[in-house]
């Protein structure tokens, strides 16, 4: 990625950069935010309401207010089953689920929160609702994941799911957003609230064993005999995240030789080596934040790990340490197309516009339609849980499929099923999916691929936006024809929130940020890694012009 790196990226982080977790946690309960200031509003991006209560971006009116409107949202659609509640290990995550189970107990909404009250991972929410809805057409149940993800210590993050069990749509969030929002001009005034000892101990308050439903019915999904038998030696990083007690169960319950390389929970995150930018980030994709499994590497046949909410993979193989997101998905993509007989032959294979097109090319030779969609999991939810998908992945290393049967798994990003299922292939291909990797480019190409950020104004990124093929004054990109310029996603017609263009050899997509003042280009070659770099200095010129100012 073009980018200035920090000179403490991959480094152990420095107790400077540390947060002060008791400054963060008062923060969260004494500061109000202001809703006539943006920054401090209600705002769904692609996975919820995030940010620091540092900075008045998530405190506890926040979650108060979300967590009002959702109850109200819930009476208005008639869902009235039980409600799934869990958090990951963020600092910021327990008092917003306590805030949360005051509101939620006080609207008499059947809450089903994790036996001892253990971390709950994203994927074990959307199994448990989907779970329970089988077979059911009323008292539909939904949930809500406490989680920002892979982001920094000081962050905060509130999703909600609805009764399909991934993320919901922009319809969803914006009713929820602008309720939340009038809430929060009214200083609160329509939120049900209990005492939290009285809202644990309510009628409607149910503890569920999300650890050992979710864990048993694993092998649905992953050939664990396979693994068993070729005597797969596996390490795991949980990053100190959600699912840190889920992965020595999963070892036992399956009798596998895997090692868990650190169970330390820290709100700090200061075993974390730091990201690219200079801060610490759980992103298991990252070179930077994977230092300590990817130095762990020839001890294992295959290491992975997932982020803090446990919805993204990073696989660390011997032949090639961290794999790329794409170069890992495009392999996942061929083995499972190729090794799941009961998934429907019309199983699409679905993937976002940023996606690597090698995955475009393994489609094709396995005979499956592409289903190409703009950036945001929502986009896959209905097709894995109706089947027509058979898997769903985003370019950063967030992805779903179906249980071997060719039925619903999840419908929201799953970190520990993709982790698993490198040492189900490397099992079963006797070849680590680095090497695997290493031969699907040699028979379908080679690609590189990078992404640059570029300075731009908010009229710019509203330009940028809403951009259409004929403003793009050009027909030739890097020395080839432009076969096609997109403004829409080709598999659902969705506008991309920017636009993409094709050539013979190559791509790019240009995006605006939705949380800071660049855009951002992706671009990827199928000829040599100096063709990328004339695709991605020819975007940028292409898109100046284009979003400039009048």
């Amino acid at each position: 990625m073009s980018q200035n790196i920090s000179p403490l990226a991959g480094k152990p982080a420095p107790s400077s950069i540390l947060v002060d977790i008791p400054k963060l946690l008062a923060a969260y309960a004494d500061l109000q935010p202001d809703p006539s200031v943006p920054a401090q509003r209600v705002a769904f991006g692609t996975s919820g309401h995030r940010g620091s209560s540092l900075e008045r971006g998530f405190n506890e009116w926040h979650i108060l207010a979300i967590t009002q409107a959702i109850c109200e949202y819930r009476r208005a659609m008639g869902i009235d089953g039980p409600l799934f509640m869990g958090f990951d290990t963020h600092a910021l995550s327990q008092p917003a689920f306590e805030n949360a189970l005051q509101v939620l107990a006080a609207n008499g909404v059947q809450t089903m929160i994790a036996a001892g009250g253990e971390f709950t991972p994203t994927p074990a929410i959307s199994h448990a609702i989907l779970t329970y809805n089988r077979g059911r057409e009323k008292g539909l149940a939904d949930g809500i994941v406490i989680t920002p993800s892979h982001n920094p210590p000081a962050d905060g993050g509130f999703k909600y799911n609805p009764p399909n069990g991934g993320p919901a749509d922009a319809d969803i969030t914006g009713w929820v957003q602008q309720r939340a929002n009038a809430l929060l001009r009214d200083g609160l005034d329509g939120v049900k609230r209990m005492p939290l000892a009285q809202a644990r101990a309510a009628a409607g308050t149910h503890e569920h064993d999300y650890l050992n439903h979710y864990v048993a019915d694993l092998a649905s999904v992953i050939d664990f005999e396979a693994i068993r038998s070729a005597g797969i030696r596996m390490g795991v990083d949980p990053l100190g995240g959600a699912g840190v007690h889920y992965w020595a169960p999963i070892a036992d319950r399956y009798r596998l030789d895997l090692s868990v390389v650190s169970d330390e929970v820290d709100p700090q995150f200061a075993f974390m080596t730091v990201d690219w930018d200079g801060r610490i980030r759980m992103d298991p994709s990252s070179k930077y934040a994977m230092q300590r499994l990817i130095g762990l590497k020839d001890q294992y046949d295959v290491a992975f790990a997932c982020d803090t909410d446990h919805d993204r993979h990073g696989v660390v193989t011997r032949s090639s340490g961290l794999m790329e997101s794409n170069h890992y998905q495009s392999v996942l993509i061929d083995y499972l197309f190729r090794h799941r007989p009961q998934w429907s032959a019309a199983a699409a294979v679905g993937k976002t516009v940023v996606s690597t097109s090698l995955i475009d090319r393994v489609a094709k030779r396995l005979g499956r339609e592409l289903y190409e969609v703009p950036v945001g999991f929502k986009w896959f939810s209905a097709g894995l849980f109706d089947g027509s998908l058979g898997y769903g992945g985003e370019e950063s290393a967030g992805a779903s499929m179906l249980r071997r049967d060719g039925s619903v798994w999840t419908t929201d990003k799953d970190g520990l099923v993709p982790a698993l299922l490198s040492a189900e292939i490397t099992a079963r291909a006797r070849k680590d999916p680095g090497e695997l990797y290493r031969q699907l480019t040699k028979e379908l190409g080679t690609p590189y691929g990078d992404r640059l950020e570029a300075a731009a104004t908010p009229a710019q990124k509203a330009r940028l936006a809403k951009l259409s093929p004929e403003q793009l004054h050009s027909d030739q990109l890097a020395g080839e024809r432009i076969e096609q310029v997109l403004s829409h996603a080709p598999g659902n017609d969705a506008a991309i929130g920017g636009i993409k263009v094709v050539a013979a050899s190559g791509w790019f997509a240009a995006r605006p940020s939705g949380t800071e003042a660049i855009y951002k280009i992706y671009a990827e070659s199928f000829k040599s890694q100096e063709h990328l770099q004339t695709l991605l200095a020819e975007a940028q010129q292409l898109v100046d012009v284009a979003v400039a100012d009048p």
